[in-house]
């Protein structure tokens, strides 16, 4: 494992996937190499083991499409889940590793992080990869995606119709063949992988919480991203929008099910829909604002030093062209005096715009209408197509 470590991280490479006992058997088994390709074998493997054998017990032992109230074809919570999610979350790791890592060494490479202070700064990426690597952060994470399944059968002792894996026995079910290989195979997956993106971005938390408190950062109220240099960080709430896409096609598979097969309609879970919607931006969002104090003082910082300037230039041309001090013969045009007094405005203007967090709203809209892409197909359930699409193009004609 160590061998395997000192391959994959160099003194300044950051990498959230790259580490834990079940990328070291990704390894062992071929699945991963550390370029982090191979992902489609990934996906087939991982998802042949969560839905197929569903497919199969169900379709030897049961009855998918009639005689259970709930069929197995027609539960899209669980196809959502197992070929929607699985893959979307084991691809996900592809997309965060190569993006998240190019924003980690911008830090270094924009000059946010000075020399002196790069051992600080190396320092905290050797603290967050041994998180990464934990053995224990990830045996309790497997234990609590099996412990689940326990918690999971409670969930269903009040089942009152047949599906495809549970019938009713008086107070009691009972699981058909697929129905265990759903509960304690096919969901501890899911659980799991889950719980690995939780506890990944829990490490990216602590990282950047770290970076922001305890390294001195070069932020400049000049720059012209008008975030003090640091909006490169938006480029992680991007990477990380296939894990939030993940979730919610999991939430319009789960109400699409209830929807088709309880008779619900779409209304009555708006305050579902938008609990999710916000805790999953700002799920992302969250450590961005870790750095707004640094960005509030350097924004404070610039507002004086340029205010003093700028109160010094526009002074001396007060007295150069106004109070008659300008050199005998000197014309007022062509004068480079009234370009600088621009240039001058128009950087102290970006002073003023500069806000005290890395994303504007511009990233908080497409974060939100990329998220809530998959909640889509459900509004077909309560508006015919044609309308909808008719109601879209208004917005935007």
């Amino acid at each position: 494992m160590e061998m395997t470590r000192a391959l994959l991280d160099e003194p300044t490479d950051f990498s959230l996937v790259q580490g834990g006992p079940l990328f070291q058997l990704l390894l062992r088994f071929r699945l991963v190499r550390p370029s982090m390709d191979m992902l489609v074998r990934r996906i087939i493997v991982i998802t042949v083991i969560a839905w197929v054998p569903l497919l199969v017990l169900t379709l030897l032992w049961g009855k998918p499409l009639s005689g259970a109230t709930r069929s197995f074809l027609y539960d899209i919570g669980a196809h959502a889940r197992f070929l929607l999610c699985v893959p979307l979350l084991v691809a996900a790791e592809v997309i965060v590793h190569q993006r998240v890592r190019n924003v980690v060494s911008q830090f270094l490479d924009r000059g946010i992080v000075s020399a002196p202070e790069r051992p600080l700064f190396s320092n905290a990426i050797d603290a967050a990869m041994r998180l990464r690597n934990s053995v224990l952060a990830e045996a309790l994470m497997l234990a609590i995606a099996i412990f689940g399944a326990f918690f999971l059968g409670r969930r269903y002792v009040n089942l009152e119709t047949t599906s495809w894996f549970a019938t009713p026995d008086g107070v009691d079910i009972r699981l058909t063949a697929a129905g265990y290989w759903y509960i304690f195979v096919s969901l501890t997956i899911f659980r799991f992988l889950l719980l690995r993106w939780y506890f990944r971005i829990f490490v990216w938390y602590r990282f950047l919480w770290h970076v922001s408190r305890h390294i001195p950062l070069q932020l400049n109220a000049l720059h012209p991203d008008r975030a003090g240099g640091l909006a490169f960080l938006c480029t992680s709430v991007i990477a990380l929008q296939p894990v939030l896409i993940a979730h919610v096609v999991a939430l319009s598979g789960i109400l699409g099910g209830q929807i088709l097969n309880d008779g619900a309609t779409l209304p009555q879970f708006k305050m579902e829909i938008a609990f999710w919607l916000v805790f999953l931006i700002l799920l992302v969002l969250t450590p961005l604002l870790f750095f707004m104090g640094g960005l509030a003082a350097a924004k404070a910082t610039g507002l004086r030093e340029y205010g003093i300037l700028s109160s010094r230039y526009v002074a001396d041309f007060h007295r150069k062209w106004l109070e008659g001090t300008a050199a005998e013969g000197e014309s007022l045009m062509g004068t480079a005096d009234i370009q600088s007094l621009a240039d001058l405005s128009n950087s102290f203007e970006v002073v003023t715009e500069m806000r005290v967090v890395p994303f504007g709203r511009a990233t908080v809209i497409q974060l939100a209408m990329t998220t809530a892409l998959p909640l889509v197909p459900l509004l077909l359930t309560v508006m015919p197509l044609e309308q909808l699409i008719d109601r879209a193009l208004r917005i935007f004609i």
